[in-house]
């Protein structure tokens, strides 16, 4: 069940962005809790920022941002990650379709995502969703404690 987050969840987003095998991928370097309280009240403040629950807890997340003006027909989706201890059991997929076709039915004709060019489950992941690469932004994102930058692909699904 999709719904928006709220202050009470900042426990369970916390425990999932930092996770190990989510951090990597994204915007943020690990850091404390109190650290944390900002950016979470900046996601909780742009009013596009959904959790994703399953039996009762927090499985995932994201944030679907539309553009003003001449492109408020595009939007974009990030800050996406599902809990590893559900990785393959459909979480993704369905948080994700969920998403789509929200947008969509309000008249999005493009949604957009940047992925890291490094993480190959989440490219084909978004590739079986109908999601193309369009673009790249070379030597765009780097790790704390990495000697290299990585590649930022732009990806995007477009409706009739």
């Amino acid at each position: 069940m999709r719904r928006l987050a709220t202050p009470q969840d900042i426990d369970a987003v916390f425990a999932l962005y930092m996770h190990e095998k989510v951090i990597p991928f994204l915007g943020y370097d690990p850091m404390p809790l109190q650290e944390f309280r900002p950016i979470y009240q900046g996601l909780l403040d742009s009013g596009c920022f959904h959790v994703y629950e399953v039996d009762g807890g927090i499985a995932g997340f994201y944030r679907a941002t539309r553009y003003p003006g001449r492109v408020q027909h595009v939007a974009c989706l990030g800050t996406l990650a599902v809990d590893p201890a559900f990785h393959g059991r459909g979480i993704a997929l369905a948080m994700v379709s969920e998403a789509i076709d929200l947008l969509k039915a309000s008249g999005v004709k493009r949604v957009e995502l940047f992925a890291e060019s490094d993480n190959a489950p989440a490219l084909r992941f978004y590739e079986k969703l109908g999601f193309e690469r369009e673009g790249t932004l070379r030597k765009f994102y780097k790790r704390a404690g990495e000697a290299d930058y990585i590649d930022e692909y732009v990806m995007a699904r477009l409706f009739d």
